[in-house]
Order: structure tokens, then C-alpha cells, then sequence
């Protein structure tokens, strides 16, 4: 389903867009089941931090491998609750089941769930799906759309501004290691409002044209595959604090235009 340049087919680039559909339909039920339940627990992945896992989590990762092996059993899988499966079609689908397991468990509708396929130059096309709200935020293969209770709407990042006029986000004001703190808190200054906690909802807003800047460090590839498709498929760039690829995780500076991108990059490197 490819020529002789190893591009994907219109046929197969419908089919990934319907499995990643179909990837988070699945994890909607899932999530949707469990969300604001009476007795929802969770356990700590890590012995430093909270870091939470929760039975929701768990049943929306395999509802979606449960998909992939009856519809693209040749391709890989990198999940975060159930790890890598390798593949022999070059496409890997990257999942997150719950981004923000911490506003899931708080009850708050800012959690996501993100779907990317991915081949070895990086994301080709993502959702960013809130299962709650019923928002989904589409990237690559030429769309770049949210549908939700307003209806269908074209995503497009937003215009360049000076960082004095422009909005900042990040998931923790305790942004990597304390030096990055510092980077970061320089860049904060400069920024006309700054805002914590939204998780994968945040770059949604950079596709949707809301927001300037998302700024964060020590992410891992299934936090920001999805992102990167639905913010470049809007206008928007993501790259690591340095301007270098970002798909594998770490730094990430996710930007509404390439004016504010390199504004921000000076003051992180600063």
C-alpha cells in the first residue's frame, strides 16, 4: 500500500485515521466508565513521587492493543502502562490511555487520552481526545480539526506576538531539574499570563489557537507524539529546548508560531 518511495497510500492514511477513530472510541468507554466513581484508587508508579495509575488506565491501554491486533497486527505498539510491542511494517502507534492521571483522579475534565502512528521520522498523525467534554483534536494527513459540542472546526495556532502579550502553559510550576526551573521561570517572567495543570488539554490549545506556549521537561514519547502531529498540523512547532527533535520526549517546547518559537528559545537558553 505504499510506492516506490515508501510513501503511504490515500487508502492506507484513511485506514490509520479510522483505527486511530476507532483507538479512541474504544478508550472513551473505558475511561468514561471509571471517571468521577465512588472508591477510584490508585497506585504510584514511582517510590519518589506520586505518580498514578489507575485501574481506568490500565483497561483503556488494552482496549486499544485488543484493537490493534485484530486491525494492524504488523505494526508496533509503545504503550505506557504495557510497554513496546515491535512490529514489522515501520509504524508505530504510541499510546497514552489517560495523559493526567492526576486531574483524573481530581475529577477534573482536562485529562486526555492520545493516539499518534508514528514511523521512524515521527509522528504522522495524532488525536488529543477528551472523552469527558467530547472534544477530539485531529493531526496530519492533512486535517487539522477538533469536533466536539461546537460542532467541527478547523485548528490554526495562533498568530505571532510578543512573549509580554502572550500565554505560557506547563503541567508543573516545578518545571525538570532545577536548572530548567530557572530556565523556565525566566521565561514565566516575560509572559504576560502563565497557567499549570492542563496536561495533554494544554497543547490542544496551542493547535486551537488559544494559548502561545507550552514549556516542559522530562516527558516521555507517549506525552507528546500526539501533541506534536495536532500542533504541527495546525500551524504550530515543537521541538526540545534546543530546536531539535522532539519526539523522543525530555524537553519540549511546543509553539504557536515560529516568531514566538525562537522568542523562546533565546530565553531558555538565555
Amino acid at each position: 500500500m505504499r510506492d516506490a518511495l515508501g510513501r503511504l497510500s490515500e487508502a492506507e492514511r484513511h485506514e490509520l485515521m479510522a483505527v486511530a477513530g476507532a483507538l479512541s472510541d474504544a478508550a472513551r468507554r473505558e475511561t468514561l466508565a471509571h471517571f468521577r466513581a465512588d472508591g477510584l484508587g490508585a497506585e504510584s508508579k514511582e517510590t519518589g513521587h506520586f505518580d498514578p495509575v489507575t485501574v481506568a488506565d490500565r483497561a483503556s491501554e488494552r482496549a486499544m492493543r485488543a484493537i490493534l491486533a485484530l486491525r494492524r497486527p504488523q505494526d508496533g505498539i509503545l504503550g505506557e502502562e504495557f510497554g513496546p510491542r515491535e512490529g514489522t511494517s515501520g509504524l508505530t502507534w504510541v499510546l497514552d490511555p489517560i495523559d493526567g492521571t492526576r486531574g483524573y483522579l481530581s475529577g477534573t475534565p482536562t485529562w486526555g487520552v492520545l493516539v499518534a502512528v508514528c514511523d521512524a521520522t515521527g509522528p504522522l498523525f495524532g488525536l488529543i481526545d477528551q472523552p469527558y467534554i467530547g472534544e477530539r483534536f485531529a493531526g496530519g494527513f492533512g486535517v487539522a480539526e477538533v469536533v466536539g459540542p461546537m460542532g467541527r472546526k478547523a485548528l490554526c495556532a495562533r498568530a505571532a506576538r510578543p512573549l509580554a502579550q502572550g500565554i505560557l502553559f506547563s503541567t508543573f510550576p516545578e518545571v525538570g531539574t532545577p536548572e530548567e526551573g530557572a530556565a523556565f521561570a525566566r521565561l514565566a517572567r516575560q509572559m504576560r499570563l502563565v497557567r499549570y495543570g492542563m496536561d495533554c488539554y494544554a497543547y490542544a490549545l496551542v493547535a486551537a489557537g488559544q494559548i502561545d506556549l507550552v514549556v516542559e521537561a522530562g516527558l516521555q514519547p507517549y506525552d507528546v507524539a500526539a501533541p506534536i502531529a495536532v500542533i504541527e498540523a495546525a500551524g504550530g512547532i515543537v521541538t526540545n529546548w534546543q530546536g531539535g527533535p522532539a519526539a523522543g520526549g525530555g524537553q519540549i517546547l511546543a509553539a504557536a508560531n515560529a516568531e514566538v518559537h525562537a522568542a523562546a528559545m533565546a530565553v531558555l537558553n538565555g
